[in-house]
């Protein structure tokens, strides 16, 4: 069977050139339209490089984007993931036509309504009522079809008492109530959303959810969707694309693509550190973490286990291996001490297991003390490894981030029927 290809990215690259607008010299242009005439490559599509934030480059022209290609069938829910700078943001504005692509081209059928952010294609001045016309008309809808559908708009965004009022009076999470609601249900073929969910609450992020679910297995339409929210985009999407500067290194399905997005590690993250650091006798030569066979990403639903690796080239009568954490501005969170005990000659490995449903899903950082016979410190090891707790899965509606620096599962809570006296 055929599929039914609605959007069709081919050889899509972006390239822009840092602190200029254009090529920013007469030099530069002069030099493209020599080579346009006589039919030859543009000279700057040679020159550029990856958008890797993290380093300085010694080229002047960078690829946001380099050969994307990808297809989506109809009724495709496809998410986009990636960590910032990837390019997923340039993409869905070249998809949208925000922007033009410096090499490549998009074919779609059908209209694409796009959310790339707050307030995207809303004029301030206007009303809500008059900013949903307003969009209808650039989607190619009549007038008397925007009508139809103008209650149900109003009614889903919760807007109903502030329609009439200039939408620069709205707050951003009812200029985003308004502009999903709009996008949703003017019936575009091709619904593109951009990390904008993050500004609802929790009841704005169900709905909306729910309702990309409804338009895609109901209406058959397709739905692009770019979040940081792991939950989220796991909870709707089938099909995922994982980027990294500005390529497409992963296409499939959605478990797979973020498997791979969350094995990758952050920079800043580390799983094991040789320390090697000696003081009176005593050598502390590594600590490490591991969970679940991920190594620096965390499962917080899993049991951390922390390892430290030490040699004693004397008797103790008493020693303390103490680990902290912090986050990653430096607030202690919680201390955790073995239990003072006698330290013999030899190499030994020390274990301390962090128990499941402790930690959130945030960065931390981890320092080291080691103490002797009590108030003696033998070792004060700041910042030795930054680690970052990743949620997998979760039950429940709720699919933002839960706040706190810990996130303990097990509070006894009991349910009790009052009886009417």
């Amino acid at each position: 069977m055929s599929k039914d290809i609605i959007l069709k990215a081919e050889n899509i690259s972006k390239q822009y050139r840092l602190g200029q607008v254009g090529t920013g010299t007469l030099s530069h242009d002069l030099n493209r339209w020599w080579h346009q005439i006589r039919g030859k490559e543009d000279p700057y599509l040679k020159i550029g490089e990856a958008n890797d934030r993290s380093t300085k480059g010694t080229s002047e022209y960078v690829w946001a984007l380099q050969d994307i290609n990808f297809e989506v069938e109809r009724g495709e829910v496809l998410g986009i993931i990636g960590k910032n700078g990837a390019g997923k943001s340039t993409l869905l504005k070249i998809l949208s036509k925000v922007t033009a692509p410096t090499t490549g081209s998009i074919k779609s059928r059908g209209r694409i309504a796009s959310l790339l952010e707050v307030g995207t294609g809303f004029n301030p001045e206007l009303t809500g009522k008059e900013n949903i016309f307003l969009n209808g008309a650039i989607l190619g809808m009549t007038k008397k079809e925007i009508a139809s559908k103008l209650d149900e708009i109003v009614e889903f965004s919760g807007c109903e008492r502030y329609i009439d009022t200039p939408v620069k009076r709205y707050s951003s999470g009812m200029t985003v109530r308004l502009a999903f609601a709009v996008a949703a249900f003017l019936e575009p073929e091709i619904l593109v959303i951009d990390e904008v969910l993050a500004v609802g609450d929790a009841e704005f992020q169900k709905k909306a959810i729910g309702k990309m679910q409804d338009i895609s297995r109901e209406g058959g339409r397709t739905v692009l969707f770019v979040s940081h929210n792991i939950l989220a985009v796991k909870s709707l999407c089938k099909t995922g694309i994982l980027m990294e500067y500005g390529k497409i290194i992963k296409k499939g399905g959605i478990n797979e693509v973020v498997d791979l997005y969350l094995s990758k590690s952050n920079e800043l993250i580390t799983s094991a550190v040789s320390i090697e650091s000696r003081s009176n006798g005593f050598i502390v030569h590594s600590i490490s973490v591991s969970n679940n066979g991920i190594d620096g990403n965390f499962d917080i639903a899993e049991d951390l286990v922390f390892s430290i690796n030490i040699t004693s080239e004397r008797l103790i009568e008493a020693i303390n291996i103490n680990i902290f954490i912090n986050t990653i501005e430096g607030m202690s969170i919680f201390a955790t001490c073995s239990p003072e005990k006698r330290q013999e000659i030899g190499m030994f490995k020390y274990e301390c297991i962090i128990p499941k449903n402790t930690l959130n899903d945030i960065f931390y950082n981890v320092d080291l003390m080691v103490v002797e016979n009590g108030p003696k410190i033998l070792f004060d090891l700041k910042e030795l490894m930054t680690i970052e707790g990743i949620e997998s899965k979760r039950e429940g509606a709720w699919l933002d981030k839960f706040p706190g620096l810990i996130r303990p599962q097990y509070f006894e809570w009991t349910k009790t029927k009052i009886e009417n006296e």
